[in-house]
């Protein structure tokens, strides 16, 4: 499959709602405009891949800002570094708790069963066998808050296992289970589906941690800074356009998706097929979801104060709304 010509032939008639729940592609601006986007490379987000190409089409020019961690992404939203990134779905409350309004949550961006990786030859069937394992974690990131809060609401202490904290980008986690330093891997995909295929892991299919209460299953957020959504709003609306039209597409054709993504993260085509099967595009992120977020950092100490009212005030998918009318 030609993934760009395919893509690129949808993007280019003005989809109506009854073939893709999204509304017709609105003009290009009268002027031209520039947004500086903020690239992470994870399979959730192959919707990206084409996005400076399609957005030309609309009389707007990117500057690409490329980023390995989502807490790397929101930093720079919050400065004004870039316009819009993908950052994670505690971010909000992250930004809130430092007294920032400056990152406005657009929308969600997947949602996806997460279920601990394991190293081959180690037994984890059940809660209770995570006791005195190795467990890799990235400190503070969207699936570490996941699998943290899915212990709470269960009841399972946080120091039933022995937390290794990883730096860096899922390679890294990759590595570390390949000689042996870790038993197992909260991660994201496609390195979990990696460790998997490469025979280095296996899924430990009791111990799923996406379906907690405070949490839930979203792997990712669109945001814009709020100097972009008041001075480049109507370029905004035409990324948010490009994204979920590709969105759209990809959900509907596993075939494109993986494709996309092999070509967006750089990994084999074997690989994404898996991963692919995993992920549901589409956000599931709510304001009340956001809410709940930010009050479970609050209790649990990850934030210092309550802002679960100021969190969930910098979520607005009004514009999404408005596209998927």
């Amino acid at each position: 499959m030609n993934f760009a010509k395919a893509l690129a032939a949808v993007c280019t008639t003005a989809v109506t709602t009854a073939a893709l729940a999204i509304g017709p592609a609105p003009a290009p601006l009268a002027q031209r405009e520039t947004l500086t986007i903020g690239f992470v490379k994870v399979g959730h987000l192959s919707p990206m891949l084409n996005v400076e190409e399609e957005l030309k089409k609309f009389n707007i020019d990117v500057k690409r800002a490329e980023f390995v961690r989502y807490a790397d992404a929101r930093t720079a939203l919050m400065s004004n570094s870039v316009d819009i990134s993908a950052v994670g779905p505690g971010d909000l409350a992250i930004a809130a708790g430092q007294g920032s309004k400056n990152l406005i949550g657009l929308t969600g961006v997947a949602g996806s069963a997460k279920n601990l990786v394991v190293r081959k030859g180690v037994t984890i069937n059940d809660w209770k066998d995570i006791a005195g394992k190795k467990i890799g974690i990235a400190p503070g990131s969207a699936v570490w808050f996941q699998w943290a809060m899915t212990m709470v609401e269960k009841g399972i202490p946080y120091n039933s296992f022995t937390p290794v904290n990883i730096q860096g980008g899922g390679t890294a986690f990759i590595q570390a289970i390949k000689r042996g330093d870790i038993d197992a891997m909260v991660l994201w995909e496609p390195f979990e589906s990696q460790a998997v295929a490469e025979g280095d892991a296996y899924f430990a299919k009791n111990l799923e941690y996406s379906q907690s209460k405070s949490v839930g299953a979203e792997l990712g957020l669109l945001a814009a800074s709020r100097d972009a959504m008041t001075n480049k709003r109507e370029a905004v609306k035409r990324f948010l356009w490009v994204y979920h039209n590709a969105e759209e597409q990809m959900a509907r054709n596993p075939e494109m998706f993986a494709e996309a993504y092999s070509k967006y993260t750089g990994l084999p085509l074997n690989v994404t097929k898996e991963s692919a099967k995993i992920i549901k595009l589409g956000g599931v992120l709510t304001k009340e979801q956001v809410r709940l977020q930010a009050e479970a950092a609050f209790k649990q100490g990850i934030i210092q104060k309550d802002v679960a009212a100021d969190a969930a005030a910098l979520y607005d998918d009004a514009m999404t709304r408005e596209i998927k009318r």
